[in-house]
């Protein structure tokens, strides 16, 4: 098949609006990306508050080097990191495809780019021509049931009826494998819906709600998340994290522990700077599972602020313990993420999300990304010597074990709090680990 050159325009949102950032020269051959390349716009990278658009291939820190400049991926790279990002993942390109009716996985990347609409995740946008305006998402609040009913068509392959085609504006944009959408509340909030589907075995969204939340009890940054029930179904809402207001003053007023508020009072919506860990550790998807948390670490030291790295790493650390505890073995390198912070400015770790354990009868679990020296054995043995690699002591790993456990042997008591209900946690009981069996009794003694 023949290789066609695209050029396509790439915008970034600043302040309260839209500013072209450069132009993106994709190669493509049917639907594989063969090469590209890119080039900042002279007068955006001049803007002091000009964002990267990938901080380890187009990184701003030196703008003199990249002025006038083509810019190639890190490490040889089809297609950067951080327009990758800017794509919908799976979810989403099955939106794509059922609304403009083509089979699976056949359109150019360039198609997914252009058709994941200008609410994506993220503060970038991508479009055919500098002279294109924005397309508009979820600027009302549809209705959480037809748009249920919507990605339950699409995940069955049938056609969407026009009275449900909101799902086209609000679904396009998203990653995971799972049914979502993001919609907007009466105030005006975006926040992530995700679905239940017919081929779930357990409640997956009260479930992955309640360990998101017990993720916060044990010491973990999450968004806001609520759970809905639509005719016996649940739908887990998770703030979106990568959107915050400020007052018409500029005064940021926060309401956890990042840079979140509601809006309301004049305040005025804007947009975060978003890339995975795929990007930051500059690898392609298929290389993730020879990655570890300790390559996640590495990349916070290169790429994030220097005042968040301490913070960040430690965080890294024990997310990497709650996955052991808890069975999240889906704890891949897109499922890390990373949000630009104006107010240092600079990149730093974004909230916790994807989190659902895995029920198992095997003794022996592994991770998705490598734990310590044994790989990817999941034991608290295998985390704990890789302290040093996330500018952990000893005595400040292992006390952030026993923080975790302190709060996870309780999931059963906790969960139940959150609304779920008994029989559904049994289905995920087999998923929790207890001390005894990830640990040995030298690395108990250690615990505080």
């Amino acid at each position: 098949m023949a290789a066609t050159e695209l050029k396509l325009m790439v915008f970034a949102h600043l302040g309260e609006g839209w500013k072209p950032c450069g132009q993106l020269l994709m190669t493509e051959a049917g639907t594989e990306v063969l090469a590209s390349n890119f080039a900042y716009g002279l007068n955006y990278a001049r803007r002091p508050d000009a964002l990267e658009v990938d901080p380890v291939s187009l990184s701003l820190r030196n703008r003199d080097e990249v002025l006038g400049k083509r810019l190639y991926p890190a490490k040889q790279l089809p297609l950067f990191g951080g327009i990758r990002d800017a794509a919908p993942d799976a979810w989403g390109r099955r939106v794509i495809e059922s609304k403009l009716k083509v089979p699976a996985n056949s359109l150019p990347e360039s198609q997914y780019l252009l058709h994941a609409g200008s609410d994506r995740v993220g503060a970038l946008d991508i479009r055919a021509r500098i002279q294109d305006g924005p397309s508009h998402g979820p600027n009302v609040s549809h209705d959480l049931a037809h748009l249920l009913e919507a990605a339950d068509r699409i995940e069955a392959g049938l056609p969407v009826p026009a009275h449900l085609e909101a799902i086209f504006v609000d679904g396009t944009a998203l990653g995971g494998a799972r049914p979502k959408a993001s919609v907007r509340d009466e105030q005006g909030v975006l926040w992530l819906a995700k679905f239940s589907s017919r081929k779930d075995r357990f409640d997956v969204p009260g479930v992955e709600c309640a360990t998101l939340r017990l993720a916060g009890q044990a010491g973990m940054h999450v968004p806001a998340l609520d759970v809905r029930t639509l005719g016996g179904r649940k739908v887990m809402l998770i703030r979106r994290f990568d959107r915050y207001w400020l007052a018409p003053d500029g005064v940021l007023a926060e309401a956890d522990r990042l840079f979140l508020t509601q809006p309301g009072g004049g305040r005025v919506e804007h947009r975060l700077g978003f890339v995975s860990g795929l990007t930051l550790v500059a690898c392609d998807e298929t290389e993730s599972r020879t990655k570890a948390y300790t390559d996640l670490a590495q990349a916070v030291r290169e790429h994030c602020h220097p005042s968040v790295i301490r913070a960040d790493n430690a965080e890294l650390f024990r997310r990497m313990v709650y996955n052991i505890l808890v069975s999240n073995d889906d704890d891949h390198l897109r499922n890390q993420g990373f949000l630009w912070d104006p107010r240092l400015p600079g990149w730093r770790l974004s909230p916790l999300y994807d989190v659902l354990p895995r029920a198992s009868l095997a003794s022996e679990r592994f991770l998705h990304l490598g734990v310590g020296p044994q790989g990817r054995l999941a034991t608290l043995d295998n985390a704990l010597a890789a302290h040093a690699r996330f500018t952990l002591s000893k005595a400040q790993a292992a006390r952030t074990i026993a923080e975790v456990w302190q709060t996870v042997r309780e999931w059963r008591v906790c969960f139940e709090q959150f609304g779920v209900a008994d029989d559904e946690i049994d289905k995920i009981a087999t998923a929790f680990r207890h001390l005894d069996a990830v640990s040995t009794p030298e690395l108990r003694k250690l615990l505080p």
